[in-house]
């Protein structure tokens, strides 16, 4: 099923393990999401001084203040509560982003003491654009409470179905550890190619040798960086070329030298994970989300529709077309 216009196999492959990307260009991981939204500036940290005893009139404690403007806890609190769930699992992740978004709202409200001074929201452009917000705003915030789903939805039957439904959509492929000896070589340029296959046929001999160590050799001899380490790489993710050598390798085992259209590759298998689709408590709680705001996003279009049916609009369409066609001039 589809779940707010993205498709399951989109919803699911967000919490997919995400592999390393290697320095060339042999796998191509998909490239990873953003892991926050909060201001990342190096604006410099307000002073703590009188901060440790400090109370909002309403006795909450103040956690930050810049002039006259203060950032209570409880605003924090409400500031943390509006953000998604991805950006709350990134401050999870790292305290410091929360402290990064306390500076931006000390920041935010200095503008807004300098807009007070100056009245500048009382110009009457500004406070007819400010109308049109907060109109927006009430409009939404009221859609957000008529739409809402109910907490007991969805329930476990429901869940189970949808995780049952979907389970192609789940499936997690093999993966590999891979590293890589790489000597860059431009297609096309028949004196830099011979000089790389020359290197790696060195290389190759190297590695023959009585205890050998490919990371090593990696680092010293080649365009590798790392020791060539590539990490865990989906096997839908690996370059058809290396993939036919990679599923012939056993554990620890080397490839023959592979020409790619950068440069040669030999690379090494070091373990391998087996496909297993994902279980119902792995993706449990992103499985629910994506529930409800479907539903959320049904009601909605229910209650617009509904309130549309019992108020019918009339258009002037011959003035609308007449204003479309003015605009366009």
């Amino acid at each position: 099923m589809a779940i707010l216009g993205l498709s399951v196999e989109t919803a699911f492959a967000q919490t997919a393990p995400a592999p390393q990307r290697p320095a060339q260009p042999a796998v191509k991981p998909k490239p990873a999401a953003p892991a926050a939204t909060a201001p990342t500036s190096a604006t410099p940290a307000p002073s703590t001084q009188g901060l440790a005893s400090a109370r909002t009139t309403g006795g909450d404690d103040v956690i930050a203040r810049v002039g006259e403007a203060n950032i209570s806890a409880e605003e924090l609190r409400a500031y943390v509560g509006a953000l998604g769930p991805r950006e709350q699992a990134a401050l999870a992740k790292d305290p410091a982003l929360l402290s990064q978004a306390v500076r931006m709202l000390l920041a935010n409200r200095l503008v807004l003491q300098e807009v007070i001074a100056k009245k500048w929201d009382q110009l009457p452009k500004v406070a007819a654009q400010l109308d049109r917000v907060r109109e927006n705003a009430v409009v939404e915030i009221y859609l957000q409470s008529v739409s809402t789903p109910p907490e007991s939805f969805p329930s476990e039957d429901e869940v189970q179905k949808v995780y049952d439904a979907n389970r192609g959509a789940l499936l997690v492929p093999r993966q590999f550890h891979l590293a890589q000896i790489f000597v860059a070589a431009a297609e096309g340029d028949k004196a830099a190619d011979d000089k790389a296959k020359k290197a790696i046929e060195a290389i190759q001999a190297k590695l023959k040798a009585p205890g050998a160590d490919f990371g090593t050799i990696a680092q010293a001899d080649s365009d590798s960086k790392g020791g060539g380490d590539l990490g865990w790489v989906a096997e839908n993710q690996i370059r058809p070329e290396i993939k036919a050598q990679v599923q012939g390798l056993a554990r620890n085992t080397i490839s023959e030298p592979v020409r790619l259209d950068d440069g040669w590759h030999i690379i090494k298998l070091i373990d391998t994970k087996a496909a297993y689709t994902r279980t119902l408590p792995e993706v449990r709680d992103q499985l629910v989300q994506q529930m409800r705001s479907e539903r959320a996003t049904a009601l909605r279009r229910a209650y617009l529709a509904e309130l549309l049916k019992q108020n019918p609009p009339i258009l002037n369409e011959l003035a609308l077309s007449g204003l479309l066609d003015n605009s366009r001039k």
